[in-house]
Formats: C-alpha cells, structure tokens, sequence
C-alpha cells in the first residue's frame, strides 16, 4: 500500500506522514511543488530517524506520479464524498491519495480517481488534519486487507 500527498503545504505534516509510513510500512509518494524545501528541518524533526525507515519519492507533478502506479487503484481521501472509508473495500494495492491541506485537490485530478472516499467526522466541524487523515485512512485500508505489521 502506497500514500500519495498532492502538494502537501505544511512540513510537519508531511514529517507526521512519514513517521506514520515508516511505522506501518507503507510506501509515501510525494507530489509537487511542496509549500516548503525538502531539506526543511521541521520535517526531519517531525520525522526524526523514522525518516530513514520509509520508501520516499518524490514525483515533479501529478502526472509523473500517475505514471508510476500502472494499474493500481487511486483512492482519493476527500471532504467531498459521501462514501464513508469505512463502507469501501481496500485492496492490498491501492494508492492513498491525499490532497493539500488548504484546498485538496483540483477537479480534474479528483475525477480521475479511480474512487474518492472520506473520514466521517461531525458536521458542524469542517476537516482533520493532513496526519491525522492518513493515519485513520492508512489504519483501516491495512486492517481490511490484513497487511497490518505483526
């Protein structure tokens, strides 16, 4: 299982995310531009040496990414949908895609999902953070495909 951050904004995050795939063992592609370096100290310090645990790349846009998932799914984590993460059906396989923290992802990336999915959260409430998404995403696509470490 693979995560994919579209044009993550916040360093942090990203070193969270990072962290979180080292942990569970999943892959993390990284799509660009990010709102901050790559050498950023703040994603190594969110990181820390976790960051040495983790299959990162790095991919100049979105469609250099797409190239590199052949026929694996792309699931989308968005606010916009109504099927519930937990009601979908995970593969093995699927790509976790994650949009920027401020607007997501553009429409015609979103349509070019091969499904979009949510975290059900209050609706007087408006978004989780980036982390914290993936984490809840991550956790539950490993438990039904029974991939979580041992």
């Amino acid at each position: 299982m693979r995560i994919a951050l579209f044009e993550p904004e916040i360093a942090g995050n990203v070193g969270a995310v990072l962290r979180l795939g080292a942990c569970l063992g999943a892959a993390i592609d990284l799509i660009e531009p990010m709102g901050f370096e790559w050498n950023d100290r703040r994603v190594r310090r969110t990181a820390m040496d976790y960051i040495d645990h983790v299959d990162v790349a790095r991919h100049a846009n979105f469609d250099a990414f797409r190239a590199t998932i052949g026929s694996r799914r792309l699931v989308l984590f968005t606010t916009k949908s109504r099927q519930s993460a937990y009601e979908f059906r995970f593969m093995a396989d699927d790509v976790l895609l994650f949009g920027k923290e401020s607007a997501g992802v553009p429409p015609e990336i979103a349509d070019g999902c091969d499904a979009r999915v949510r975290i059900p959260i209050r609706p007087s409430v408006r978004s989780l953070n980036l982390a914290m998404t993936t984490a809840l995403a991550l956790g539950e696509a490993l438990r039904q495909t029974a991939t979580l470490p041992g």
